[in-house]
């Protein structure tokens, strides 16, 4: 996506109002997204959870129910009916927006009956050692749709396509146990995290069963067909075999006759397992940049401590940009979310010029950094909260702007200094104006840095600073930014 300078756009955020408007909003927010600089959004999973209306999408329940059905006491998902979801996806096609669609296929929640398999009793954190014998257990693992009555598949599900789960109504105060089922194993190919990581919550799919395979392709091809969106976000692939989605991604690929975007959500905060995860999917699959979001994180933290030429270090975005999503925050890294790791408000312009003004990687800009979220819940501390997201459009706007027009060329960097960091692109044939970003986590800073466009002036694109700046006759000039900040300067 680098040489087209496409950007992403999450377009939702954990919060946002279940009040089944969010379909008809992006929906009459199509063109000025287009207009703004956005060339794909990634919308939230869009068939019914086992929360009904109120469920964000993550919890599963079936994924044939776009919202067309009464199930899980509503027709609608928390965000509208299947009828404004691909009227939504067909306004921003008609703006040349690509949509991108939530695959959440690692379980299922809100079974419709229980059954009474044997399992195999194992601690949350030690997947490898059994901590007792086989056993029988009560569980909720038959699912059998009958709001939706056999459309579109007749296929129900029972506890033989499921390898584990974490719930035993004999034994239900127990909260710390894993169940792999009789003649099960943990899936393969996933994170060794608690020693095998294929378990996550749920009743969770087993990969290794031909039959799950079968339906989660169908489903697939079923999806693609009836929303005709571009690619996929997929959610927890570090717990579902890697081997899976090179194989899915071809049999869907085949089927609508067309290449299709993949990004995975593999949340682990380390190079190496990044770089594993890409090489066994083979190259088919982007993974968003976990690792740069922590530095992002770290860095918003240290009340301009942190080592600003570092950065990068250990990122997609510098390591293998050509499969790197890179973002600032998302719905679980927001306040009071699961993985809770917030990149703070005085640091996100420098966080999202890093990520849309540089060439590396493929950015995606969250909801609630653009638009801003109000919100309360309850924090892990057992207090309640009331959290205020400020919204940065405007700065975010000017970005974007700044992407479309002068974001291209060659770039230059120049990471030289503890605080201060600049970088400029010199433009192309189409694009011939330049530009020079600097940023600095601490005091007011100025560098000077070359723009290959002699005798020229620049201009702060972000209005922080209101005098220009004038090229000498080689090239260079001396930019500057405001402490704690970042200045986007471009040629006039």
């Amino acid at each position: 996506m680098a040489d087209l300078n496409g950007t992403m756009m999450q377009y939702f955020h954990w919060y946002i109002p279940d009040d089944g408007t969010l379909w008809d909003k992006v929906k009459h927010n199509a063109q000025e997204l287009a207009d703004a600089g956005f060339t794909a959004m990634w919308l939230p999973p869009a068939y019914k959870g086992t929360g009904g209306k109120s469920d964000v999408g993550y919890g599963v329940y079936d994924l044939f129910d776009l919202g067309e059905f009464n199930q899980k006491g509503s027709i609608r998902t928390k965000y509208g009916t299947r009828q404004q979801y691909t009227d939504a996806i067909k306004a921003l096609q008609a703006q040349g927006i690509q949509v991108y669609g939530d695959a959440v296929l690692n379980h299922k929640l809100g079974a419709d009956a229980t059954e009474t398999p044997l399992a195999t009793p194992y601690w949350q954190d030690d997947r490898i050692n059994p901590k007792g014998g086989l056993q029988q257990i009560k569980s909720h693992t038959k699912f059998t749709f009958p709001g939706r009555g056999g459309k579109y598949s007749n296929f129900e599900w029972n506890w033989w396509h499921f390898d584990a789960v974490d719930y035993n109504e004999y034994n239900p105060s127990d909260r710390n146990t894993v169940y792999l089922l009789e003649g099960k194993v943990f899936d393969d190919y996933v994170a060794l995290e608690k020693g095998n990581f294929a378990y996550l919550m749920g009743a969770d799919l087993d990969f290794q069963n031909k039959w799950v395979r079968g339906e989660i392709t169908h489903w697939g091809k079923w999806y693609l067909e009836n929303t005709n969106v571009d690619g996929f976000r997929i959610d927890a692939i570090k717990h579902i075999s890697s081997w899976f989605f090179p194989l899915w991604l071809d049999e869907l690929e085949k089927h609508v006759k067309k290449d299709l975007f993949a990004v995975g959500e593999y949340w682990f905060n380390d190079i190496k397992t990044l770089h594993w995860y890409v090489d066994a999917v083979g190259g088919r699959m982007s993974v968003f940049d976990v690792p740069l979001h922590y530095n992002f994180h770290y860095a918003s933290k240290s009340g301009g401590n942190y080592d600003m030429r570092r950065i990068l270090d250990g990122t997609m975005m510098q390591q293998r940009p050509t499969h790197a999503v890179t973002f600032v925050e998302n719905h679980d890294s927001q306040p009071l979310q699961a993985l809770e790791s917030v990149v703070e408000p005085w640091f996100k312009p420098l966080a999202y010029a890093l990520i849309l003004l540089r060439r590396e990687g493929y950015p995606c800009v969250f909801y609630a950094d653009y638009y801003g979220a109000e919100y309360e819940d309850w924090g892990r501390d057992g207090n309640r909260y009331k959290i205020f997201m400020p919204s940065h459009r405007w700065i975010i706007d000017k970005f974007l702007y700044a992407r479309q027009n002068y974001a291209y060329g060659p770039q230059y960097d120049y990471f030289d200094h503890w605080n201060t960091i600049g970088w400029t692109r010199l433009g192309d044939e189409n694009h011939p104006k330049a530009m020079a970003v600097i940023m600095s986590d601490g005091q007011a800073g100025f560098k000077w840095m070359e723009v290959g466009k002699p005798n020229a002036t620049f201009i702060d694109l972000t209005e922080h600073i209101k005098e220009p700046v004038y090229t000498n006759e080689w090239g260079w000039g001396e930019f500057r930014c405001l402490g704690g900040s970042v200045s986007v300067w471009v040629q006039v």
